[in-house]
C-alpha cells in the first residue's frame, strides 16, 4: 500500500466488519474508520477515528490529505426500507457521497474506490430466478434508483476518466456483530435475535418470500477479495452480481427449529413485502466467480449455527 485506506460510513452494519477485517490485514494505522457520531464506541476505540458527513467534499478531501490516503470504501447509504420513509433524503445523501468520491478519484487525489451496490436495482421487469449479470433493471424503490443511477456513474468515470472504481452488488446481509440498519431483509437478523429472546417472531414478509441472502463473513471476504483483484481482471465497472444462498423466511424457521424445537414463527408481511416481491430469489454471479474466482462459505445451517452460538453469548 502506498497510501491509506478510508471507510467512510465505518459504523453501519457492513461498513464496521468491513473495517475491523482491513485493520487485520493492513495494520489498525493504515485504516482510517468515519462515520457521522462517536455511537460505535468499539469501532472508535479500535483505530484511527474520524467524524465526516458523507455530504460533505471538504471534509472527506481535508481527511484523505491529513492522513495520505489512496483508497475509499463508500458504506454511508440509506437503506431500502428507511428510503421509503425518507426519499429526497436517500436520493441526496446516496447520489452525493458517491460523487464526491468519484471527483476525488478523477482529481487523482485517491486511487481506488469501493461503492456497494444492491439487489435492489432490480425490479418487477427482471428475472427473479438466476437474474443474469446483464438484464433488465427497473427498480421500484428510491434505495433502487440510486443504486442503478450509481451504476452508471461508476461504469461512466471509470470509462471517461480511468476511475478505477470496483462494487458488489450485495443481497440481504446476515450478521450478528450488528443490528439491522433499515433494509427489507432485515428479518433475516431479527428472526435470530427473537428466537433466542422469544422464542417466537413475527415476521415482515410471507413464508415462502425467496431472497438472496449471504452472510457477513462471505461479504466481506468478497469485498476485500475484489479490492485486491488486479485491475485488469476487472472487468465489470457498473457492479458485481454475488450470491451466497437464496431462502424464505420458512426455511429459515425450520434451521433454527433444528436448533430451538420449541421456536414459532408467524407472518405479518407490511410494506416491506411489496419490496421483496420486485427483487430476485436467486442470483447468476458467473462473471464474479470467473473473473476474481468468488465463492461463498456458508450454506443457511451453517449461518444458523454461527448466529446463535455468538448471539447467546
Amino acid at each position: 500500500m502506498s497510501g491509506k485506506i478510508l471507510i467512510i460510513g465505518a459504523g453501519g452494519q457492513i461498513g464496521s466488519e468491513l473495517t475491523y477485517k482491513l485493520r487485520a490485514i493492513h495494520g489498525d494505522e493504515n485504516v482510517i474508520a468515519s462515520d457521522l457520531n462517536y455511537n460505535n464506541v468499539g469501532l472508535v476505540n479500535s483505530g484511527t477515528f474520524e467524524i465526516i458527513d458523507a455530504m460533505d467534499y471538504a471534509s472527506i478531501k481535508i481527511c484523505c490529505e491529513k492522513h495520505n490516503v489512496d483508497t475509499i470504501y463508500l458504506m454511508a447509504a440509506i437503506l431500502s426500507a428507511t428510503g421509503e420513509k425518507y426519499p429526497m433524503k436517500a436520493w441526496d445523501l446516496n447520489m452525493q457521497s458517491l460523487f464526491h468520491v468519484l471527483n476525488l478519484a478523477k482529481a487523482k487525489a485517491i486511487k481506488k474506490v469501493f461503492w456497494p451496490s444492491s439487489i435492489a436495482v432490480f425490479g418487477p421487469t427482471t428475472p427473479r430466478e438466476d437474474t443474469p449479470q446483464h438484464t433488465v433493471m427497473e427498480p421500484t424503490t428510491v434505495y433502487g434508483i440510486t443504486k442503478q443511477v450509481g451504476e452508471r456513474w461508476c461504469q461512466y468515470y471509470h470509462e471517461k476518466y480511468n476511475v478505477d472504481v470496483r462494487s458488489i452488488r450485495y443481497p440481504g446481509i446476515i450478521s450478528w456483530k450488528t443490528l439491522p440498519g433499515g433494509g427489507t431483509t432485515d428479518y433475516a437478523v431479527e428472526i435470530y435475535h427473537e428466537a433466542l429472546k422469544a422464542k417466537k417472531y413475527d415476521c415482515f414478509l410471507s413464508e415462502n418470500t425467496a431472497l438472496p441472502m449471504m452472510y457477513m463473513d462471505d461479504a466481506i471476504d468478497a469485498t476485500v477479495s475484489l479490492m485486491s483483484t488486479k485491475e485488469e481482471n476487472v472487468q465489470i465497472r457498473s457492479s458485481y452480481n454475488l450470491s451466497g444462498i437464496s431462502f424464505t423466511p420458512k426455511q429459515i424457521a425450520e434451521s433454527i427449529k433444528k436448533q430451538i424445537p420449541e421456536f414459532e414463527i408467524s407472518y405479518t408481511p407490511d410494506f416491506r413485502q411489496q419490496i421483496a416481491d420486485s427483487w430476485p430469489s436467486s442470483i447468476d454471479d458467473t462473471e464474479a466467480r470467473a473473473q476474481w474466482n468468488w465463492k461463498h462459505q456458508y450454506n443457511l445451517d451453517g449461518i444458523t449455527k454461527d448466529m446463535l452460538k455468538n448471539l447467546s453469548k
